[in-house]
């Protein structure tokens, strides 16, 4: 890259991010909901499926996360594929 070359932020790549990270916020509200559910009514017989379905959630935020926050750092600081 030379001296009076800048780069510039991938707007699409930016929206998409921003977008993920939505989705990841809404992950997060709603795995420890249907976590707390599971546990609440842990005499129900339907504890395991609702627990099992909290916790690949929970993994979900965590990993939507994680991918979100690549996309937003390649958008502002990633090279652009011409």
């Amino acid at each position: 890259m030379g001296k009076n070359e800048q780069r510039h932020t991938d707007k699409d790549l930016l929206i998409k991010g921003i977008k993920f990270l939505a989705y990841t916020v809404a992950l997060m509200f709603l795995a420890p909901i249907v976590l707390y559910q599971a546990f609440k009514n842990q005499e129900n017989i339907l504890f395991w499926p609702v627990l099992i379905i909290g916790l690949i959630l929970g993994v979900a935020a965590i990993a939507m996360g994680f991918y979100s926050l690549k996309v937003l750092l390649d958008s502002l600081f990633g090279t652009k594929k011409r």
